[in-house]
């Protein structure tokens, strides 16, 4: 499983992660990115890992997530 992390700090809203992936991000009114769905599925990484590697400020990123029974 994969999480997508947003630092709001380094946002700038330039909106191209929304236009990759509307399901996943919105500019929100104050001009920094919501993260909608922090889990994609398999089958929609493929739109999520361009909308992270075309973000100019490198504000998001793919975090493999560990399974609860892993965390220990």
């Amino acid at each position: 499983m994969t999480r997508i992390v947003l630092d709001g700090e380094r946002c700038v809203g330039s909106g191209a992660c929304e236009s990759l992936a509307p399901d996943f991000f919105e500019v929100g009114d104050d001009g920094v990115v919501a993260v909608l769905r922090a889990d994609p599925a398999e089958g929609e990484l493929r739109d999520v890992e361009e909308a992270v590697q075309q973000c100019p400020t490198r504000a998001l990123e793919l975090v493999p997530e560990q399974p609860a029974d892993a965390a220990g």
